[in-house]
């Protein structure tokens, strides 16, 4: 497994969506072609399917030097009602598009730090949202809570109006390795916010764990570990740290690249962590998630309804997804359209009634057919390379670059079907790259992607 890892551990993207956003052909996407495709899938899907709607909520009181997502760090509360009022604004802009009612089916508070807003200000955004909106039906609603300042009242606001599962980031429970990334938070403060979700109601709480942190080691990886199985939360993510310092504004400093574990010591990290979590009781649902039999994404993985998408494995698909808030990607199955990124710049688009959105892809018929593969692989570690008669384009291309993971062991290769072995499963974003066309026809100039394992 040490040659397999150190062969294929590369610069990769990680599939939330295909085309991956460098590979976007902007200069062909337009804001009406957009609400075109927006409206004809809606019109195709809500009533069977429902909508799924993210929303950014970018605010946090201090930065956390492992993050790489888009966030502005403020401890003036203040921002709060005038940001919501704004993506309450943003959302009408989309229903007054819309030819009816959105049935909404997932619903994800990301961030940021959610839970930086008060508990009446999520109320009061929820609330927002359902004047011009309906739950679909068997709806999910989940939010990302920091352990160090969601309380008692964030989790009941949010049940009454809802939410059934929350997510917390744990990272690492080790004092040198939290502060090594600017994130302490104690123990009993997880356990405290495990606890409380429970008693409330919550149905499902998810932990996120991470390897390959700056001065992380494998007793750090195990102690975290078995200190989560204490809590026994009903999902887990586990995954690789992306060390990512060349995008503006992750705030990955504070230490150096010589503090962070070697490729053979990140490797001991994952191997030692997936067989614990095997032996704890969590099953491998997809790529670098895990599940107890009991959760929602385990049995979707089971009967072959797990999907993903911007907002990472879900248990059921949509075919428009509405991000809402700075820098959140929309998805209407035809198309990508993402916000911009400037919390200013935002502002002043919404309040002249703009949706405001800054890039965007058309998807073409080819992107449609390598997303179903990638999909398929990332989802039931499965793809037939002949769907409904439609040979994958370059077919001989991608089978050469499968032909060597063969020999690894990583994938089996029978007729048109590939099958992705449990070897290979930690090289699934490795094995998905095989199908990227985009990505083999013009190779990334500088660095654009963590490494893959």
């Amino acid at each position: 497994m040490a040659n397999l890892i150190q062969k294929y551990n590369i610069p990769g993207p990680r599939y939330t969506s295909y085309p991956t956003v460098p590979y976007w052909d902007l200069g062909s996407f337009s804001g009406k072609q957009w609400k075109s495709t927006l409206i004809n899938s809606f019109i195709k899907s809500n009533e069977s399917e429902g909508i799924s709607l993210y929303i950014h909520l970018p605010f946090c009181e201090s930065l956390c030097t492992f993050c790489g997502c888009h966030k502005r760090i403020t401890k003036r509360h203040e921002v709060e009602s005038p940001y919501i009022s704004n993506v309450l604004k943003e959302w009408q802009l989309y229903c007054d598009l819309l030819p009816e009612k959105p049935k909404i089916k997932e619903l994800h508070l990301g961030g940021g730090t959610p839970t930086f807003f008060s508990p009446e200000n999520l109320t009061r955004l929820i609330k927002g949202i359902f004047r011009t909106a309906e739950r679909a039906e068997n709806y999910e609603f989940s939010f990302e809570g920091h352990p160090n300042n969601t309380t008692k009242e964030h989790l009941q606001a949010l049940y009454d109006v809802g939410f059934r599962r929350v997510s917390y980031g744990v990272q690492d429970y080790n004092m040198k390795v939290q502060i090594a990334i600017h994130r302490i938070q104690p123990f009993e403060n997880v356990k405290n916010v495990t606890e409380w979700a429970r008693e409330i109601g919550y149905t499902s709480v998810s932990h996120d764990i991470i390897f390959g942190l700056p001065f992380q080691t494998q007793a750090h990886v195990e102690e975290t570990i078995m200190r989560t199985k204490e809590l026994m939360p009903d999902r887990l993510a586990f995954y690789s740290y992306a060390h990512v310092p060349w995008l503006k504004g992750n705030g990955q400093r504070g230490f150096q690249d010589a503090d962070l574990p070697t490729a053979d010591e990140k490797r001991k990290q994952y191997e030692k962590g997936k067989e614990l979590l095997a032996q704890v009781g969590y099953y491998e649902i997809g790529m670098d998630h895990f599940a107890l039999t009991s959760d929602s994404l385990y049995k979707a993985m089971e009967n072959g309804s797990l999907h993903r998408n911007f907002m990472g494995y879900t248990a059921s698909k949509t075919q428009v997804m509405i991000g809402l808030g700075v820098s959140s990607i929309s998805d209407s199955w035809d198309s990508f359209a993402q916000n911009v990124k400037s919390i200013e710049e935002y502002d002043h688009l919404i309040e002249n009634n703009i949706i405001p959105i800054f890039k965007g892809h058309i998807l073409t018929k080819e992107d449609k057919m390598v997303r179903k593969h990638i999909l398929d692989l990332m989802c039931r570690f499965k793809t037939d390379l002949q769907i409904n008669d439609n040979v994958f384009p370059e077919l001989p291309q991608v089978r050469d670059r499968l032909i060597e993971m063969e020999k690894d062991g990583l994938v089996i290769i029978e007729d048109n079907q590939i099958e992705v072995t449990e070897k290979g499963r930690p090289f699934i974003r490795n094995i998905s790259m095989a199908f990227d066309l985009l990505l083999h026809r013009k190779a990334p100039e500088t660095r654009l992607f963590s490494m893959t394992i």
